[in-house]
Order: structure tokens, then C-alpha cells, then sequence
């Protein structure tokens, strides 16, 4: 792997060309999460996440998607067929810096997951920021339609939340809360609002959020303004068909800027980095 952006007189003219496998400290020390600072208030209309141009903050939202060339965000319905090694390692990475990872129901359902596990590579650095052994998974739900005897509910080294909106189904919260998920009711009515979402789990110490998707959930946290990072992996792949882009649901007025903050490549693989204006 090699640093492309941003480039410092520690990356020319050597660094640049020296491809190597980068340890997981480095790559940890590369997606550190920005150091927090006082609340951020409102930023842009519409934009609860902060003021533009400001990297301290109460909580960080950041997305972690992969893409092909032509913009397909999973093959035959999965975003495995797209990675790569390394693009894992990068996941992996993300996911141990994260106090929450934060994902939707649809996700959950075709990805399969399980439960954040703890890595020893990164204990020692997760416990001098003050976090638990692993992160916790948030599944975000309006209808809670899961199947909560799964180990991702039953058998987590951190207990599972699950956000929803204050007019859920009581049954299924019910059967959350006695598989041993954490309900967290952030919306009115059966749906979820983001912004209230994100603050929820800040709420409850979870600064450092990550979602990993899906393309409708992510869509939702662009629309409400609340994104501040997008870790996009931009695979050396073209898949044609009809996949889904990483981010779905209605178009926005206005597009949403980014800078670009970081790009690293391994073998065609640009690991990229945008975060808000």
C-alpha cells in the first residue's frame, strides 16, 4: 500500500513508491477518528452535525462502502465479490476504532452478521481511548423484522441496539428486549430520524459511529445531513447490471460536497476518504 493524498515530505519521493503491506497500527494511525471538541451545534440548513469546516466534534459519523467503476456497490447481492485482502484489513480497521457500528436491517439480513468480536492488535489503543473491548452493533429498524435468536442478539461480546421509532410493533420490541438487545426509540411514529439517531447513541457514549450501509440507510444519512466521512474503497472492477449504488432513496435538492481527505492504492484498489465541508 502506498499514500497517494495527502502528500508530505515524509511521502515524496520514496514513501510513494514504497508498496508495502502497512501494519494495522498505521492504518489505524491513517483512519483515526478527529479528536473530540465542544458541541458543535447546528451547522448548514438542515445540517445538525455540525459547523462547516469543523473536524472537532461531540460524536463523527463515517461511512465505510466499496464501489466498482461503474458504480455498483455489491454483486449478486453481496459487497464481498467487489473487496479485496487488503479492503478487509481496511474494514477490519474501521470497525476497532469504532465505539458503534451502525447498520440497517436489510444488511443485517443478507450480510449475515454477527456480533463485532475483540482483536488483540488493537486492544491496548481501544482501551487508552477509553472503549470497550469491541464496538457494538446498532441495527437500524422501523419494523423490527429480525430473527433475534441469531448470536448477533443472543451471543454479543457488547449488547446489540436496536434503533427504531417510538410506534414499533410492541411485540417485536418485546422480543428485542427479551433476546437481549438494547431498544433505542429515535423517531415518532415507525420511522427512524437520523439526526436523532446519531445523537442517541452519542447519548449513550457512542461518539465514534461507523455505518457500513446499506445503500438506503446510508442515502438517509446523506439526505439529513449528518454524514461527516465517507471511507469509499473504489474497486478495479466493472460489473454492469442494475446493483445499487452505495447511497439510495430520493435525490437531494442540492448534491452535498465533500473534501477529500486521505487516498491510498494497493493493486488498483484506491482506499479513499471525503469528509464534509
Amino acid at each position: 500500500m502506498r499514500r497517494l493524498f495527502p502528500v508530505t515530505d515524509q511521502t515524496l519521493p520514496g514513501a510513494m513508491a514504497d508498496d508495502r503491506e502497512w501494519s494495522l497500527d498505521e492504518l489505524a494511525e491513517a483512519y483515526a477518528y478527529p479528536e473530540p471538541a465542544g458541541d458543535r451545534g447546528a451547522g448548514a440548513a438542515g445540517d445538525a452535525s455540525g459547523t462547516a469546516g469543523d473536524t472537532g466534534a461531540t460524536h463523527w459519523l463515517r461511512a465505510n462502502m466499496v464501489s466498482t467503476l461503474d458504480g455498483a456497490a455489491q454483486h449478486d447481492g453481496r459487497s464481498q465479490p467487489i473487496s479485496s485482502e487488503t479492503d478487509m484489513r481496511v474494514f477490519g480497521t474501521l470497525r476497532a476504532l469504532a465505539d458503534v457500528v451502525v447498520v440497517g436491517a436489510e444488511t443485517v439480513r443478507q450480510e449475515g452478521y454477527r456480533p463485532a468480536r475483540a482483536r488483540e492488535a488493537f486492544a491496548a489503543r481501544r482501551a487508552a481511548a477509553g472503549q470497550g473491548p469491541a464496538p457494538a452493533i446498532a441495527v437500524v429498524t422501523a419494523g423490527l423484522d429480525l430473527d433475534f435468536s441469531l448470536p448477533l442478539f443472543t451471543a454479543p461480546l457488547v449488547p446489540t441496539l436496536v434503533v427504531t421509532g417510538a410506534g414499533a410493533p410492541s411485540d417485536r420490541v418485546a422480543a428485542a428486549t427479551a433476546a437481549g438487545a438494547e431498544v433505542v426509540f429515535a423517531g415518532e411514529g415507525a420511522t427512524v430520524d437520523p439526526q436523532r439517531a446519531v445523537r442517541a447513541l452519542a447519548g449513550r457514549g457512542l461518539r465514534r459511529q461507523l455505518t457500513e450501509g446499506g445503500p438506503r440507510l446510508l442515502g438517509q444519512f446523506v439526505a439529513a445531513g449528518v454524514l461527516d466521512e465517507l471511507c469509499l474503497t473504489v474497486s478495479p472492477m466493472l460489473t454492469a447490471g442494475d446493483a445499487q449504488r452505495i447511497a439510495g432513496g430520493p435525490a437531494m435538492a442540492v448534491p452535498a460536497r465533500l473534501v477529500l481527505a486521505s487516498v491510498l492504492e494497493e493493486a488498483g484498489f484506491l482506499y479513499t476518504s471525503y469528509r464534509r465541508i
